[in-house]
């Protein structure tokens, strides 16, 4: 007998493997509350963090008018998202589009689940950096453009650049089968958005006495409180995209700290020497700079790695809003090309780099090069800047052809606040 029910029991050990193989999936209760968290964080970035930012960066008599322009179409984001957006970026589809299978989020169980957290926080945390993508782009047309226009831009370039995109890189599309590194958007969310921006500030034209009169930022303590709040939302942008509270979570967390301090120094000290004087201005820039650049490398990068993409984003944003924003003949007046363009572009390239093990990173996939995978991530940034290029070139057209891109010269002269929506944001 004794022998019989040892053998049974070496039997069910043997069995063990299978049955846990063969268990349904377990929602984890840390993984879900991370995931809220960081959602929440990134949110919170737009709303009030990118509105903040931009609303400083500009004239007093058009606060108001960019602070609008990111609420509604944040909100407008996520009406399309919930709609169609989701299903088209990260349902089962080909290489650049999903299906409509998951439209309105039908299909979707209560209890289905992304990994180890339910797929609902999924589809919220995706709807955050959809939102905050389109922000971006308004601060390359702010203090001119209709806001109809805006709107009707935006639902063309959503459907038809930032979904197929998101699809291309995080959802098994086109560029993530080349084998692209991007952990947290720098192509999905900063080249495509900078893009965006630099076309469109192209086609609506530079502002009424751009070039004669001094065009400064109104409010300089509400664009640092702005970049402060997007500093702290960024822990939720780059360690949420571990998508579990894990490891990967932890090292995307401490290299977002140590690349952004890298990035303020780096700007600061080159504005020092360049200008002569170290400003807030730089200082609060180089802060964005540096989080844009470590937000494709956060997840694979090794610590090192991250200061030196830090360092190296904080003096490439600086070229970017001096140099190259003159050699570009652009009136982009809160430089979203010359710091998410340029720095997303930077970080996008040096994960190629750093990632490698020899360098402190995760490592390359198997049999991959760091040659390679340089190469991979520059055909990745090419096809991002040609996509976002052509969809947002058409999107402003339509707008343009149905309502018109630009306000009245004497509309613009006396502000978008008043004209455009009624208001004053400083009564006298």
């Amino acid at each position: 007998m004794n022998k019989i029910l040892t053998k049974m029991g070496l039997i069910s050990l043997a069995l063990l493997p299978s049955l846990a193989m063969a268990a349904p999936a377990v929602a984890d209760k840390a993984d879900n509350a991370f995931m809220m968290i960081c959602t929440a964080l990134v949110l919170f970035m737009s709303i009030p963090g990118i509105a903040l930012f931009y609303g400083g960066l500009i004239r007093s008599k058009n606060v108001l008018s960019m602070l609008t322009q990111v609420a509604v179409t944040f909100s407008m984001v996520c009406v399309l998202w919930m709609i169609y957006g989701y299903s088209l970026a990260f349902s089962e589809g080909n290489a650049f589009f999903g299906s409509f299978n998951w439209a309105m989020l039908k299909n979707i169980e209560l209890t289905a689940l992304t990994g180890t957290f339910y797929q609902y926080i999924h589809v919220a945390f995706q709807a955050s950096f959809a939102c905050i993508t389109v922000g971006l782009i308004v601060g390359s047309i702010a203090e001119r453009i209709r806001f109809s226009a805006v709107l009707i831009f935006v639902l063309v370039w959503l459907t038809l650049a930032y979904l197929p995109i998101a699809h291309m890189v995080w959802a098994g599309g086109l560029l993530a089968q080349d084998g692209a590194l991007d952990f947290a958007g720098g192509t999905v969310v900063h080249i495509n958005a900078a893009v965006a921006g630099l076309v469109g500030a192209y086609l609506v034209g530079k502002r009424a006495g751009f070039g004669k009169e001094a065009f400064k930022p109104h409010n300089l303590p509400m664009v640092f409180t702005g970049a402060a709040i997007l500093y702290v939302g960024w822990f939720g942008f780059n360690a949420g995209s571990a998508s579990a509270a894990s490891e990967i979570a932890a090292l995307a967390f401490l290299n977002t700290v140590i690349a952004t301090a890298g990035a303020v120094l780096a700007w600061t000290l080159g504005e020092w020497v360049s200008r002569g004087k170290p400003s807030l201005l730089g200082a609060s820039s180089g802060m964005i700079a540096g989080l844009v650049a470590i937000t494709p490398a956060c997840g694979t990068v090794g610590v090192g790695g991250a200061l030196i993409v830090g360092i190296v984003g904080g003096l490439a944003g600086l070229w970017g809003v001096t140099t190259l924003k003159k050699w570009l003949r652009v009136d982009d007046p809160c430089d979203v090309f010359g710091v998410h363009g340029v720095c997303g572009i930077v970080g996008c390239i040096l994960t190629g780099v750093f990632t490698s093990s020899s360098l402190g990173g995760v490592g390359y996939a198997a049999g991959v090069t760091m040659g390679h995978q340089v190469w991979v991530q520059i055909f990745s940034v090419g096809v991002t800047i040609v996509w976002t290029g052509v969809v947002a070139f058409i999107g402003f057209k339509v707008a343009d052809m149905i309502v018109g891109l630009r306000v009245p010269e004497e509309q613009e002269r006396e502000g978008l606040d008043v004209n455009s929506h009624g208001e004053n944001a400083y009564n006298q």
